[in-house]
């Protein structure tokens, strides 16, 4: 039985948030006290010396505290403002194509998110831009079952009727993303911390990863990294839950959702 005082321990020596990780400590515990039995680790002073002595360990664990929950249209309100509001504004400035990169895309979930509220942009808007989605996750198991496209019902069941007749088929009591869904995304495998941005993108989603687990020593540079990345009048989305690490006059909030920003400056 591991307690919270030794998970503390974890979480002091891997960087990482007690904040973050509060509501969702009991299943990472539990995967971590498994992979210390299989290391034969009593303790947790022994353990944490084994991730300094052994990458291979180290990067098991790095894995093992890795939350990938996540749903489809997660705050729904926000994809409405997307789909009326943001998007629609963000096309005036960029015409022939938008750039979007999933940071941390999980099961791609939001991913597919995004492609659904397009999908009803092209209902809207004549001659939408060309639209690329760059989706990335550090964990190769996400990326596959992303690519893969099959969902349990709960994960859907902020989707519609009808776009989950159009968007989805039935496979083995769960839901399959259709083809159409799946075109115009790259998935990549990339770790948030070493990597750079692969790209510079018109819209951002940082949603319940970086901001949430990580410490401030960690995360703020590679914010200012990831704002870098931004153009100007792109769109960052953050957690509903999350604060920005810093404060940059070069984000504006948007007034009806208060984890979503515009990025200031000249096209």
């Amino acid at each position: 039985m591991m307690d919270d005082q030794a998970f503390r321990q974890l979480l002091k020596h891997l960087n990482l948030s007690w904040k973050g990780y509060r509501r969702v400590r009991k299943g990472v515990k539990k995967r971590i006290r498994r992979h210390m039995q299989t290391l034969k680790c009593r303790e947790m002073s022994v353990y944490l010396a084994e991730l300094d002595r052994s990458r291979e360990v180290r990067e098991t664990c790095d894995d093992l505290m890795r939350v990938t929950i996540s749903r489809f249209l997660r705050d729904q309100k926000f994809w409405q403002t997307l789909e009326n509001e943001l998007l629609p504004n963000l096309i005036q400035h960029y015409p022939d194509e938008i750039e979007v990169w999933s940071a941390g895309c999980a099961n791609g979930e939001e991913v597919y998110s995004l492609k659904i509220v397009w999908e009803h942009l092209k209902k809207k808007i004549p001659d939408l831009p060309k639209l690329q989605i760059c989706a990335t996750d550090a964990k190769t198991v996400c990326l596959a079952r992303a690519r893969e496209g099959i969902y349990p019902r709960r994960s859907l069941r902020n989707v519609n009727d009808d776009d989950l007749r159009l968007f989805f088929t039935p496979h083995n009591k769960q839901f399959a993303v259709k083809k159409s869904l799946k075109q115009s995304i790259k998935w990549r495998v990339h770790e948030l911390l070493v990597d750079l941005p692969p790209s510079t993108f018109n819209v951002i989603f940082l949603r319940n990863h970086l901001l949430t687990y990580y410490q401030d020593p960690l995360k703020i540079p590679v914010f200012e990294k990831i704002i870098n990345a931004l153009q100007p009048a792109g769109i960052l989305i953050i957690g509903a839950h999350e604060k920005l690490p810093l404060r940059t006059a070069d984000l504006m909030p948007v007034a009806a959702h208060s984890f979503v920003f515009i990025k200031r400056g000249r096209l």
